[in-house]
């Protein structure tokens, strides 16, 4: 890589060698020299602009290892978004996300690639249906995933992610004095979630089109065929797929079982990016199939993140009075200490007959 090969200037070479070395299972040869010239001038600009780069567990590995400067889970995200202290933020992520870090940051300007990279599961959900919801349940907290846009999260007590779901709704209800909570609106996280706690859950039918797609079937395939693979599960995929896995967590939950346990063969439920960005920590370990492509996710590239520091575009912004009330909710997520170790859902040993009361 330092003589140019491939066709791309020493220097080049140079400057993207450590990002090859994570890629080159994941990017042709072909592909990589205009790759590579992208990320300079990328990494160039964010110097130029005072900018970083969020970058979602979900990114293609050319956007996650080669221009994020923080890269995780959107509880992680979140936090970085409210320390950092760039003037400009760019979303490599989806719309709710840009949303966030703008709710936590008020005075950053944040952009997002492309204006289409939305979500399935923030669209099942409107800040009218929430208000609907707690005429309905006089007296309960909202716990809203933060996986929804800037007007749910201003109808909400505190937000929460996949990785502390458990821990959020066990504080709303303490702090409330209440044995029942709102979570919305992911449906099937708010079942494991009942699973876990003897918390009563109010769910809303929001379901996310990556993680809803895979079946029980899926998981029986795969242990016929790799018997000897440790299988990992999304929470927001369906409670007999994470009933049929070794282990359920976030993403960033994932991630640390790999890298810590280094599992010869493993199967990661979820979307397709995040095996190929965590073979890069893990050299031993053979990622397996299956995998489901978030669309949104994917609408994020390195030429419209060159082209978000290039023209100062997509600026999201949020309404102020939406915004604040947004941020004690968010906020309020951020505040609370870590788990002591991560979160993971264990529907081996959860309660039985869980009662969800679905919306």
């Amino acid at each position: 890589m330092a003589d140019g090969t491939f066709g791309i200037s020493a220097e080049t070479a140079r400057a993207t060698a450590g990002v090859w070395d994570k890629v080159r299972d994941h990017v042709t040869p072909l592909e990589w020299p205009a790759k590579a010239e992208l990320i300079v001038e990328i990494n160039r600009l964010k110097r130029e602009r005072d900018a970083v780069v969020l970058a979602h567990n979900y990114m293609t590995p050319d956007v996650f290892h080669g221009v994020g400067d923080y890269v995780g889970d959107s509880l992680g995200l979140a936090k970085e978004a409210a320390k950092s202290r760039a003037k400009v933020i760019v979303q490599a992520g989806v719309h709710f996300m840009a949303e966030t870090s703008k709710i936590l940051s008020p005075e950053k300007t944040v952009l997002i690639p492309d204006l289409r990279a939305g979500c399935s599961l923030a669209a099942s959900i409107t800040g009218a249906d929430v208000r609907l919801i707690k005429q309905r349940h006089p007296g309960l907290p909202v716990v809203t995933y933060v996986n929804t846009t800037a007007d749910v999260k201003a109808e909400t007590d505190i937000c929460c992610t996949s990785a502390n779901a458990v821990q959020v709704v066990e504080w709303a209800a303490r702090e409330w004095g209440v044995d029942k909570v709102i979570l919305i609106p992911d449906e099937f996280l708010a079942r494991n979630v009942a699973a876990q706690t003897t918390v009563g859950i109010v769910a809303w039918k929001g379901r996310c089109e990556v993680h809803e797609r895979f079946t029980a079937q899926d998981i029986a395939d795969m242990r016929e065929a790799w018997p000897e693979a440790d299988i990992l599960a999304h929470p927001e995929c369906p409670e007999e797929i994470l009933a049929a896995a070794d282990f359920a967590g976030s993403t960033g939950a994932m991630a640390d079982y790999v890298t810590t346990r280094k599992p010869k063969q493993v199967v990661l439920i979820t979307e397709c990016s995040m095996a190929s960005n965590i073979a890069a920590e893990a050299p031993g370990t053979q990622f397996i199939g299956p995998c489901n492509l978030c669309p949104h996710m994917k609408r994020i590239t390195l030429e419209n993140i060159r082209d978000a520091l290039l023209h100062m575009q997509f600026e999201v912004t949020v309404p102020e009075e939406m915004a604040e009330r947004a941020r004690l909710a968010v906020q309020r997520m951020v505040d609370l200490p870590p788990p002591s170790i991560p979160a993971r859902y264990d529907l081996v040993k959860a309660r039985h007959h869980v009662a969800v009361e679905l919306l």
